[in-house]
């Protein structure tokens, strides 16, 4: 057994993201990265292969000479997966480079600049047969894979009701305008797509609604708008959910709810119960009762299911948080990288990591969204691609 070697696409100097997807890689020691291409500026990329000690011939000017020459390499040295972590308008491109030459990709979200491009993505990796997984970091938390197991379990009864909530404050004023290059590229539509807000946080929101509900979104209402003058992308969404069973939902999202920070939450109401985590008290799931107390489940308890315990990592009481979820990702899709390349099913853990059919939904909501808030029609049908 040997570490699972890993490429990176972005990431460089001045990125927030790829420095997360470094430390959620290394996390469990499972995973190395060997190479990388840091930056579209061939000395940012070299400075940032050195600050990260990689030899001087695995940090490349650019991905296209990163996929050549590591495809060149002896088997046992090469990359095997990519993880992408540039802005949004280069992700199709890498990620059809990767797959095409010979390699599996782990990319940030959303998966693609726009729908057309995740359905041909889709296309790109059944025709390879290399995986392809998303960081849709939420799902990575013990609670809420316990929170899902409890839903599937039946325990909530029928679902009635899903209230998503992802709240931001900063991009209140115009930061766009600053030296802040996160906030730059998620307002640029060359490089962001056609939202900011849903885009960047809603499409999170809409994937926790489904992962932690188990029911898919059918139809939706939108309300976009951009509040700070002079954007031409959305920075605050509401959007009334139908799902399929019959469910009703809302989701909220914004970047401009002031003193806001990270403050994704969700509910989930059955017949029978109903359920309640928030990410910023990531280590408490509430479940309610109309006929007995409140209850609080903590991570680490012995009461919880096989896929909270098998994403935990410390005992009750240990707070994990954003970069254990994230890990959890990155070791999820591990497991799925090693499976393939031994010809063996992958375990419970690895099964449980988004792939092309999350890409595919994210970004036909995120279009939706869009359109939908620009029309005059009240509910438009989320369609399967």
């Amino acid at each position: 057994m040997t570490k699972i070697r890993m490429g990176m696409v972005g990431g460089g100097e001045g990125a927030f993201i790829g420095a997360v997807h470094r430390m959620a890689a290394a996390l469990d020691g499972e995973i190395e990265l060997v190479c990388g291409a840091f930056s579209s500026d061939a000395a940012r990329s070299q400075r940032s292969g050195a600050a990260l000690y990689l030899p001087p011939e695995r940090v490349y000017d650019d991905y296209h000479e990163m996929m050549a020459a590591e495809a060149a390499l002896p088997a046992a040295q090469r990359m095997q997966f990519v993880a992408i972590v540039t802005p949004n308008h280069q992700h199709f491109p890498v990620a059809e480079a990767a797959l095409r030459g010979g390699f599996h990709v782990l990319s940030d979200k959303p998966a693609t600049l726009n729908l057309d491009e995740a359905i041909k993505l889709r296309d790109v990796v059944a025709e390879t047969g290399f995986l392809y997984g998303l960081t849709h970091t939420y799902t990575g938390y013990p609670l809420v894979k316990e929170a899902r197991a409890r839903v599937a379990a039946g325990e909530l009864g029928e679902i009635r009701k899903v209230v998503v909530e992802y709240p931001q404050g900063w991009l209140a004023t115009r930061e766009e305008d600053t030296d802040n290059k996160q906030a730059a590229w998620r307002l640029d539509p060359a490089q962001a797509g056609i939202s900011s807000c849903m885009g960047d946080i809603g499409v999170h929101a809409a994937n926790l609604a489904e992962y932690v509900s188990g029911v898919s979104i059918s139809e939706i209402c939108s309300d976009l708008t951009a509040f700070v003058p002079g954007r031409t992308l959305d920075d605050d969404g509401a959007v009334l959910l139908r799902f399929d069973n019959g469910a009703r939902g809302v989701l909220h999202a914004s970047q401009v709810c002031v003193g806001e920070e990270n403050a994704i939450s969700i509910r989930v109401y059955g017949e029978k119960g109903g359920l309640e985590w928030r990410q910023q008290e990531p280590n408490t799931l509430w479940l309610k009762w109309a006929d007995r107390p409140t209850e609080m489940l903590r991570t680490g308890g012995s009461y919880l299911g096989s896929q909270a315990a098998a994403n935990t990592r410390t005992p009750m009481g240990h707070p994990e948080g954003y970069l254990e979820a994230f890990a959890n990702i990155y070791l999820a899709f591990a497991g799925q990288v090693r499976a393939h390349e031994t010809s063996q099913a992958p375990d419970e853990r690895a099964n449980d990591c988004p792939g092309i059919d999350a890409a595919i939904r994210g970004m036909t909501f995120i279009e939706l969204a869009v359109a939908a808030s620009a029309s005059d029609i009240k509910w438009h049908q989320f369609k399967q691609y």
